[in-house]
């Protein structure tokens, strides 16, 4: 199989446009794109701040910042995507909404083209299976924000082509990502073990064992993680958060994976972390306030 070289995104939020900044910083071309032309000015703006952000730092100079920004497309119509290598998906963590997705784009890829999710948490089989190309369908999950985090889990559906996969592995090194090969179960290696320690540090605050801040400061200074679970998953998004724990919860068929009912609550709420200035911390605040 040859090298990947076009590279198609779908979605132009946090992760859309950071696998757009690596990708276009490792010489891609690339084509980003979102149902609305907002969302893809928004997108683009945020890259181009965070590449302003590694001039300023010295990893980056001015024109390799203007280069890459050159080789990136934006667009509305799936049909942007004809002369792509490879397309990644980076929608919401609905399989319903992906499942949409990949009917749309699936006619419109030439023959050849690989594509992936960046799922992190549905079964890559499933997925793949709602393809006309299960063979070339692929598990990469990246992780946020893209441009700093260095793992990326490349995950084998069932009836994933050990070409696709070696593609895809060397296209993330090329992006300068460290690869983590995970099997194709719920959430894989990386949420499997994170998200029941959210959603622990949830139960213990739901039950009394600790306040918001008691609970994050002994993760960090006990265990030396750099973000406490409560303000990880402000972070993450609570919504994400609750759906990784659904998927875990259906797929492993163990109750141990019950989502908190906390966790539910603050959804049900609105209140799903940074992203709507709203989670365990109050954003509305400088410095951030816990809600409770």
């Amino acid at each position: 199989m040859a090298g990947i070289e076009t590279l198609g995104v779908i979605g132009a939020g946090q992760m859309g446009n950071g696998i757009a900044h690596v990708a276009s910083q490792a010489g891609l071309a690339v084509v980003m794109l979102d149902v609305a032309q907002a969302a893809l000015d928004k997108g683009l703006a945020t890259l181009a701040k965070n590449m302003d952000r590694q001039v300023s730092k010295g990893t980056l100079t001015q024109a390799d910042r203007d280069a890459a920004l050159a080789r990136i497309a934006t667009s509305t119509d799936y049909a942007a995507f004809g002369a792509c290598d490879l397309v990644i998906e980076a929608a919401t963590e609905r399989e319903d909404i992906k499942n949409r997705i990949f009917a749309t784009l699936t006619p419109h890829l030439k023959a050849g083209a690989l594509i992936a999710s960046n799922t992190s948490s549905i079964p890559i089989t499933r997925l793949a299976a709602a393809t006309d190309r299960p063979g070339a369908f692929v598990g990469m999950h990246f992780f946020n924000p893209v441009p700093l985090m260095k793992l990326v889990e490349v995950i084998r559906g069932l009836a994933t082509d050990d070409a696709t996969v070696q593609a895809v592995a060397a296209l993330a090194e090329r992006m300068g990502k460290t690869v983590a090969y995970a099997a194709d179960y719920p959430a894989f290696i990386v949420n499997r073990i994170l998200l029941p320690m959210i959603n622990e540090a949830c139960f213990a605050l739901h039950e009394g064992v600790g306040d918001v801040v008691s609970i994050d400061s002994g993760m960090k200074l006990g265990c030396n993680h750099p973000m406490g679970p409560l303000e990880l998953a402000d972070y993450i998004g609570l919504d994400t958060c609750l759906a990784v724990l659904r998927v875990l919860q259906e797929g492993m068929g163990d109750p141990k994976y019950r989502p908190s009912p906390l966790l539910t609550k603050y959804v049900e709420a609105g209140w799903l972390g940074r992203k709507t200035g709203r989670g365990f911390y109050d954003y509305g605040v400088t410095p951030p306030k816990p809600t409770r």
